[in-house]
């Protein structure tokens, strides 16, 4: 691989007698060292020892995160039906940390600022258990529909998916988030063993034109953070410029924040991560030199290099933002429905309910379709009808926090749950609400194993027959079509055949 001399001579400076190493694991490259493909397992949907039994690849654990694990040898994990039921996500190993390191409770506000595709905000997503809000935005509305769909794969229920630049969320979202995770767009230096064709991106544009535009998206992430609040900032790239410097100036210019350890299960040391380099800040960045305090603040940062771990070039720092939260404002456990009558009502992974039941009283806008009603008798999970509304012959369920909260004028691809289509007297359920299901949650069901010729057929739209399975030669309706007894999509069936109701922008 041929780098760039000016980043080679940068990547000496930052690694000294390290140089060397770091160097011959770039030549190296990934085909050699085949241990940096990573797959992280969806925890609203399983758990993941459970599951790395179930799949046929050769996994090992990712030592910096629970769920996490290396994806060894040459599998197309990707078309496996368990990837098409949304129970995992492939995920480069090091790009699992800062999700992992920003510590999410049941009810939190999360902004995921930058977050297409989703890689980071579906695991974001998996955390809050269906309760609280995940924001997901990403600036570009075409990334943002890929963002939507794996949001979506996963079952992820409250969830706000917006276009929008960070100045124009701050006129809707000030000081409203409890966390927030950056994952600026960077010159992706940490990257060049994987992506070669990076390279080329880094001669055209390199460190200096995204070193301003980070400090930008940092500088109103601060406005959307709520007092007391936490930002996880995380680049894949090593230049000091980008990282460390773009640290130093939200502490300066927002001297209500701090830098804390990374919240890992061990301190980042352990895991082989390197600490963050203050003393190569340049005299550009700061004239008159660095305090005893801001060195020790930027060193709490996180380095991570392809030579020291089983994983690509990142870098990650956590931020707090000084006070308290409002008065007013409701405590997560609040937002939760975590009264002990909803705690009673818990279903699958602890949550508080299907659907958040919250405890909190909602008035209706209107009455529920006609085909909604005759659907729902089929679900066997609490729903907070108060919370589902109705827009140009769709129906959503609304996340409790956005009840309240004008978005009106706001670029957003998703507000909530997609329930589905109202067709007249008819409703036509979505993928989404077959995704957020968990098998016992609708009563009628045709699981198939994996090794089912039709699992695949099924997800390519074909209609199946299915006479053979329990109650399919008489029956007739929707049906929620499983793998395992994990959703994948919708069926209709009728005289023992299945009309395929995948949805085709989905399809093998």
């Amino acid at each position: 691989m041929e780098l760039p001399a000016e980043f080679t001579k940068e990547m000496r400076e930052l690694l000294g007698g390290e140089y060397s190493a770091w160097m011959e694991s770039m030549e190296k490259g990934e085909a050699e060292t085949g241990s940096f493909r990573g797959l992280r397992v969806n925890t609203l949907k399983a758990e993941p020892e459970e599951l790395r039994k179930r799949l046929p690849f050769s996994l090992r654990p990712i030592p910096w995160t629970g769920n996490g694990f290396y994806l060894e040898g040459g599998e197309r994990a990707s078309r496996h039906p368990y990837y098409a039921a949304g129970l995992y996500y492939l995920q480069e190993p090091s790009a699992m940390v800062p999700a992992a390191a920003l510590p999410i409770e049941e009810g939190d506000r999360v902004l995921d600022l930058c977050a297409a595709p989703g890689g980071k905000a579906t695991e974001l997503a998996a955390r809050l258990h269906g309760t609280g809000l995940l924001a997901a935005n990403d600036i570009s509305n075409s990334r943002a529909k890929a963002l939507l769909k794996n949001l979506e794969l996963f079952g992820a229920e409250n969830i706000l998916v917006t276009s929008e630049s960070p100045e124009r969320l701050c006129s809707y979202f000030e000081g409203f988030f409890d966390k927030i995770l950056i994952d600026a767009p960077c010159s992706g230096e940490g990257m060049f063993r994987k992506e070669p064709s990076m390279v080329k991106d880094w001669k055209e544009k390199g460190p200096l034109f995204y070193a301003g535009l980070q400090k930008e998206i940092v500088s109103q992430a601060a406005r959307l953070l709520r007092p007391g609040g936490l930002l996880l900032y995380s680049t894949c790239t090593f230049s000091v410029r980008e990282n460390e410097e773009t640290i130093l100036s939200l502490l300066r210019s927002e001297p209500g924040f701090r830098v804390l350890p990374l919240a890992l299960e061990e301190e980042a040391a352990a895991y082989g991560f390197a600490p963050g380099r203050p003393d190569l800040v340049s005299a550009e960045a700061a004239p008159e030199g660095l305090s005893e305090e801001e060195q020790e603040q930027l060193r709490l940062a996180a380095r991570l290099y392809p030579h020291r771990i089983g994983g690509e070039g990142h870098f990650a720092a956590l931020l707090q933002k000084k006070g308290e939260r409002e008065p007013e404002a409701l405590s997560a456990e609040k937002r939760a429905g975590a009264s002990p009558e909803n705690r009673k009502k818990k279903g699958k992974n602890g949550k508080s309910g299907k659907f958040g039941s919250t405890g909190q009283e909602h008035e209706k806008n209107e009455k529920l379709p006609e085909g909604w009603e005759e659907f729902s008798r089929f679900l066997r999970c609490p729903i907070d009808e108060s919370r589902i509304r109705l827009y140009d012959g769709r129906l959503y369920l609304l996340p409790e926090e956005l009840l309240n909260q004008n978005i009106r004028g706001l670029r957003f691809l998703r507000t909530g749950l997609f329930l589905g289509e109202v067709k007249g007297k008819r409703f036509e359920p979505s993928q989404a609400l077959a995704m957020a299901l968990g098998r016992e949650e609708f009563s009628e069901v045709l699981d198939f194993s994996p090794e089912d010729e039709r699992v695949k057929r099924y997800l390519k739209g074909e209609t199946l027959d299915v006479e053979d399975l329990p109650g399919a030669a008489a029956g007739k309706g929707w049906r929620l079509v499983c793998v395992d007894g994990f959703p994948l999509g919708w069926g209709k069936l009728a005289a023992g055949s299945l009309k395929n109701k995948y949805y085709p922008g989905w399809r093998w």
